[in-house]
């Protein structure tokens, strides 16, 4: 990272939906976690690969992501590893996703969660259009050749 960007601890991310979406556009919102939840992310076993946002009720909401229990607190203590959580956006941002969500095509992708240099979990959100077949081959296409050319360009000095 370059020097005077922003220190982050990455706790889950979601690396198949740069294959599978084309992303539009990034938002990073602050999410609403339980005590066990916390201790849990800042393990690093969360997963987000299935996991969405969408509206709940005007609200918010990081849905069908899986943050598993935490294995030294007492069974009292535990949280549900799927359940939906609240996400933290401005009110404009908000308005702005979810006329997205309106037009054809576009979903809200969580892209990662990670700790800011506060310590405070953020979750990055990508405004995203669905790919179909013929693009995810295109894009793994690009993929190659930019590997292969790299490869070239270090063999040469």
């Amino acid at each position: 990272m370059a020097n005077n960007a922003p220190e982050r601890k990455l706790a889950a991310q979601n690396r198949r939906a740069r294959f599978d979406y084309f992303i539009e556009d990034t938002v990073e919102a602050g999410i609403m976690l339980t005590g066990t939840e916390v201790k849990s992310l800042r393990g690093g076993k969360a997963s987000i690969l299935e996991a969405y946002a969408g509206e709940i009720g005007g609200e918010l909401f990081l849905v069908n992501s899986y943050i598993p229990e935490y294995g030294q607190a007492g069974a009292w203590l535990q949280h549900d590893p799927k359940r939906p959580r609240k996400l933290l956006v401005r009110k404009r941002e908000l308005v702005k996703m979810l006329t997205a969500i309106a037009r054809q095509g576009m979903t809200l992708v969580p892209m990662s969660i990670y700790f800011n240099d506060r310590g405070k979990a953020k979750v990055e959100i990508g405004v995203a259009k669905g790919k179909n077949k013929g693009d995810k081959r295109e894009t793994e296409k690009e993929r190659d050749w930019q590997r292969d050319k790299a490869r070239l360009m270090r063999a040469r000095g």
